[in-house]
């Protein structure tokens, strides 16, 4: 059994309160309509969703919120609760989980917002946008962890279907409940600027110097591209080794001596192909992952270099890391595919190139970002784009301690790397016409 409910104007936020810990496993006709239930909220009468509670689908007691795009492309909106009862400046834990058919891109069409508001309804500071999805099942499980703004006392629940015409979503397992702060996630960066000339073993220069200046020790060093060849004057042949290979070795004894991640840009050799990597070694001196990099440019085209085709992210016992080389700081969509597999920061070997590109690279995808280079800087970036330390002379170390866990808020835009997750259009075909 289907009970519609048509477009409901904005009601005065006493009417609409629920306090909190708010956590609803059931929906009914009655309780939806009746005070303090949801609401269907739209900007618009014509493009509001199909909002209805569904008796069938349901994880826990009875019945799920619906919302249906009833074929309408321009379908905008969704259920809205008021729930009061925040404390200024507090963290909240919000959760739902939903189920959906006919989604063509889920992160775009699937929105769930937290719109905080004063005692007088008013909006306070700027929306979060809950982001986190783990599937579980049919369902999958919308997370987020958010700080009040300062003078909020309330916030509207929303769970909106956004441009999908042919959706049809229902919602169950909503809570709302007050949650500590996050702890703190501190991770000491170090990069390397080291230009080795005439050398008979670069390798060795790059160690010692990490020997002698390590201070004090890092969590992870980044060391610039092709460490191998750098310096040698051998081709990009004559440098590649196999990975595991004799320079990860060397790299995992001292990242096990010094209990530190390591990162460096070497030349892989697997058979007859040759490719510029990136490896990445752990704390025990294992490699734990390797990228290949994706963009080459004219002179590793001519020298034989064969792209990669992937962009992984690494799993650390601090956070999730991604990893770029030199040429792919000149394109936007490197950085951006590792931020949307969840890269909390870019770690990126590279030889010279653009630092302007570099610094957008680390703004537009909100991501923390250390280059290691020998004609580009070497320096760490934050999410807004900042320096927060760089390593001008030779045989020197730029060294900084980030947080991952601190948000990065702009006071017009609120948290700019959530809004990078609902709002990259990722589903959009980029190609021109008739070039696949």
């Amino acid at each position: 059994m289907h009970s519609i409910l048509a477009f409901a104007p904005v009601l005065p936020f006493c009417a609409l309160a629920q306090p909190l810990p708010f956590h609803q496993t059931e929906f009914t006709a009655r309780e939806v309509h009746g005070d303090g239930g949801w609401r269907v909220w739209s900007p618009r009468p014509e493009i509001t969703p199909r909002a209805y509670v569904d008796e069938t689908p349901s994880r826990a007691l009875h019945g799920a919120l619906a919302l249906s795009g009833e074929s309408n492309p321009a379908v905008f909106g969704g259920w809205e609760r008021t729930v009061r009862g925040i404390q200024p400046e507090n963290w909240y834990r919000f959760q739902a989980r939903y189920r959906g058919e006919g989604l063509q891109y889920a992160p775009r069409e699937v929105v769930t917002r937290l719109d905080w508001i004063d005692d007088n309804g008013k909006r306070v500071g700027q929306p979060e946008y809950p982001w986190e999805v783990t599937p579980s099942g049919e369902w999958s499980v919308v997370t987020i962890n958010a700080r009040a703004p300062a003078r909020a006392a309330g916030v509207k629940l929303q769970l909106l279907l956004v441009n999908a015409p042919h959706a049809l979503v229902w919602w169950d397992e909503i809570l709302l409940e007050a949650t500590p702060a996050p702890a703190a996630r501190k991770v000491t960066v170090a990069a390397v600027n080291l230009y080795p000339h005439n050398s008979a073993d670069p390798v060795a220069e790059f160690l010692g110097v990490l020997e002698r200046s390590l201070s004090p020790p890092a969590d992870i060093v980044v060391l610039p591209e092709g460490i191998t060849a750098v310096g040698t004057g051998k081709t990009y042949s004559a440098a590649a080794e196999p990975i595991p290979g004799p320079t990860t070795a060397r790299l995992g004894e001292f990242a096990r001596s010094w209990h530190t991640w390591v990162v460096a840009g070497l030349y892989e050799r697997e058979r007859h192909v040759v490719y510029n990597t990136a490896v990445l070694i752990d704390r025990e001196g294992r490699v734990a992952g390797r990228y290949r990099k994706m963009y080459i440019p004219r002179e590793e085209f001519e020298g034989g270099i064969t792209p990669g085709s992937d962009y992984p992210v690494f799993r650390t016992d601090f956070g999730t890391v991604g990893l770029m080389i030199c040429w792919d700081v000149q394109y936007p969509d490197p950085a951006r595919a590792l931020v949307l597999r969840g890269a909390e920061m870019i770690l990126m070997p590279i030889w010279g190139g653009n630092e302007t590109l570099a610094k957008a690279r680390a703004i537009e995808n909100h991501v923390f970002l250390a280059a290691a280079g020998y004609d580009h800087p070497t320096y760490i970036l934050d999410p807004d784009g900042e320096t927060l330390s760089k390593a001008p002379a030779r045989a020197s170390i730029a060294m900084a301690t980030v947080d991952l866990s601190r948000r990065y808020l702009d006071p017009w835009l609120g948290d700019m790397r959530a809004r990078f997750m609902k709002e990259s259009r990722a589903d959009t075909p980029t190609d021109p016409p008739g070039r696949r």
